[in-house]
């Protein structure tokens, strides 16, 4: 198979961030998942990952279960925020990473990202969408001007700031093992239709 047709998949932990690095210089794709935190984005796009899934919602759900007196409407929504940075960040050193919006949980997450390079957005989602009679207005834009990157994050830096963002590490953690039960799931499906 020609490799402009593959994307692999693969949790943004350092491991997977590393694997990445060597697939993409062997001209593999690789859509770097489970993204919670600036440091995973950070160290995806040194990486030249070909592009990032952040998951807004997720994040939401985070924030909600941990601190359900907040106010997290809009604008103060923390995958919200979180992908902005992320976006802006990218943008503003010229990284080619593409960012993907995914795991919505209401149109107002989509609408406060218009202008992503890329929203994942569910069908039920896009009915609702669909539905709204307002002007959908660009709120992400390239910027103009490209600063110089900064230092490389190193691994301590990665691990340290993922030590220090219990939000990233208990998501990421959790979509590993989840990732791992739907791997076992298919192969044991795929062994029943071999036999």
């Amino acid at each position: 198979v020609d490799t402009s047709r593959i994307l692999i998949k693969i949790a943004a932990s350092w491991e997977g961030i590393r694997a990445a690095r060597i697939l993409e210089s062997q001209g593999i794709h690789c859509n770097l998942t489970l993204v919670f935190s600036f440091a995973q984005a950070r160290a995806c796009a040194e990486a030249s990952s070909y592009l990032i899934s952040p998951f807004v919602g997720r994040i939401l759900d985070w924030y909600k279960a941990n601190h359900p007196e907040g106010d997290f409407e809009r604008e103060k929504d923390p995958g919200v925020k979180s992908v902005k940075a992320i976006y802006d960040y990218f943008k503003s050193h010229g990284f080619s990473t593409i960012v993907m919006g995914a795991s919505f949980r209401n149109i107002d997450e989509i609408t406060a990202l218009a202008g992503c390079d890329r929203l994942t957005i569910s069908p039920a989602l896009l009915d609702e969408l669909a539905g709204v009679d307002t002007p959908l207005v660009r709120q992400l834009s390239p910027a103009t001007d490209v600063v110089p990157q900064d230092k490389a994050l190193t691994e301590h830096d990665f691990r340290w700031q993922m030590n220090e963002d219990r939000m990233a590490s208990e998501k990421l953690s959790e979509g590993i093992r989840q990732f791992a039960l739907d791997q076992e799931e298919l192969e044991s499906l795929l062994s029943h239709l071999a036999n």
